[in-house]
């Protein structure tokens, strides 16, 4: 494959530097697109480039994360718009008394809710708000606790989609002849997910204080504004149900438990999850009266409309991604590094490598199907610890899905807590370093003993 040499980082430089100076990410995204497309052929930039954005909008990956975000858009609206989510919030007003207690319960929340991490942004983010607004958090600081419960933790749990798609991979590249077991055997070595997790309790509690972005976000939330400037919350706000009726707990909870049963159900498929949610939903409305037919799909209809700015960057990046892979960006980092590549060494450089490339491409799954036929012979050449050498790459994927400004979680935990992707990529991100920074050193200790 013909690479670009040091010349492919171009465009991820020029995407981060854009987005950095303009706070926007389709633009920054689609910029970078841009370089990339004059990079390859000046004179075929339309002709590749919208070759390319048929492709991404053709993929069946892209197919189904806009079915899911939408409808999932959708389920909230409705939850929202009946009072389910309102009572849900009323229901733990009355039980939570502080600020800490409001941002421990959310860390619960997503320790809990670890089937799969669309789940844990947009089910969690929407349904606290109301709670951490009234003790003055700010929505970039729940977005933060959101997405740190989301990747990081589903990784940790060998019943999450996670799981499912990695240990696949390692059946696919002949290391094991059961891909669960060996994911299962990586899990101790998991750093990234285990730091990560472990320090949103430390800053939920105020042990760890707010650094940087997040201490003004902070600030202007105990000033009385916890939603950003240009912060929106769409159809996903709260609002009163129609007509005045008193919400019951059980529109909130039974919904959300069919929506986790459903996903379980179907061998940990959160779209026909959403689908039997929807379904239950749609029931209740009907049976209480709670809406008419035509406000029913009306707000329906809005909750998918609300996820078009998310799923406008999410195709942004996912064409970014193909425009790197034309570039050769991943085998010119792996090439880079390759003499670093000792056995004591792997491990830290397998996890530094792949999270550099799964923040810079956007891509947390389709990377790792390129990357593991690389590293992995090469740890069985070294006679590494195969787990540790798994559990580096799977860190690495989630560091990129927590990290990356413009990855599908960080942008829906966004869109869930009401703030924009840059805003809270930005507030979350010295947080994310210091997970990286001891994560590393972690590897670095395991490899040599």
């Amino acid at each position: 494959m013909e690479t670009y040499g040091i010349w492919s980082l171009v465009p991820t430089l020029v995407v981060l530097i854009m987005a950095i100076m303009t706070r926007r990410t389709i633009e920054s995204l689609l910029a970078g697109c841009l370089v990339g497309l004059f990079m390859i052929d000046p004179s075929e930039v339309i002709t590749r480039g919208s070759n390319i954005l048929l492709e991404v909008l053709g993929n069946d990956t892209v197919t189904w994360i806009i079915l899911v975000c939408g409808l999932f858009g959708s389920l909230i609206a409705l939850l929202v718009k009946t009072g389910g989510v309102l009572s849900f919030g009323d229901a733990m007003t009355t039980r939570l008394a502080s600020r800490r207690q409001s941002l421990i319960t959310t860390w619960v929340l997503g320790l809990v809710i670890f089937v799969d991490d669309y789940l844990n942004a947009l089910t969690i983010s929407a349904s606290m708000k109301k709670i951490t607004d009234r003790y003055g958090v700010s929505r970039e600081k729940l977005a933060y606790i959101v997405d740190s419960t989301a990747a990081p933790v589903c990784i940790l749990v060998p019943f999450s989609t996670w799981a499912v798609f990695f240990a696949g991979l390692l059946e696919d590249n002949h290391v094991t002849a059961n891909g669960m077991s060996l994911y299962i055997e990586s899990i101790p070595y998991m750093a990234y997910a285990w730091v990560a997790a472990a320090i949103v309790p430390l800053v939920a509690l105020g042990w760890l204080p707010d650094i940087g972005p997040m201490k003004t976000a902070e600030a202007r939330a105990r000033g009385g504004q916890p939603v950003p400037d240009g912060g929106e919350d769409n159809a996903l706000s709260l609002e009163a149900s129609e007509g005045g009726q008193t919400p019951h707990l059980i529109n909130f909870l039974l919904p959300i438990a069919s929506l986790i049963l459903a996903t379980w159900y179907f061998d940990i498929d959160i779209l026909r999850g959403v689908i039997v949610a929807l379904a239950v939903t749609l029931v209740l409305i009907a049976a209480q009266r709670l809406l008419s037919f035509d406000a029913t799909f009306d707000t329906a209809l809005d909750g998918f409309k609300a996820m078009i700015m998310p799923l406008g960057t999410l195709v942004a990046g996912f064409t970014l991604k193909e425009v790197n892979d034309v570039l050769g960006l991943t085998q010119v980092v792996i090439d880079a590094v390759e003499p670093l590549m000792t056995a004591g060494l792997l491990p830290a450089v397998v996890f530094v490598t792949m999270a550099f490339l799964a923040f810079a491409t956007g891509s947390f799954w389709g990377l790792f199907a390129v990357a593991m036929p690389i590293v992995l012979p090469l740890a069985q050449s070294m006679d590494a610890n195969m787990p540790l050498v798994v559990g580096a790459l799977i860190s690495a994927s989630a560091f990129g899905s927590h990290a990356c400004f413009y990855g599908d979680s960080t942008v829906l935990s966004a869109q869930g807590s009401g703030c924009s992707p840059m805003a809270h990529a930005l507030t979350q991100l010295p947080y994310v370093l210091i997970a990286a920074a001891l994560a590393t050193g972690v590897f670095l200790l395991i490899g040599f003993l």
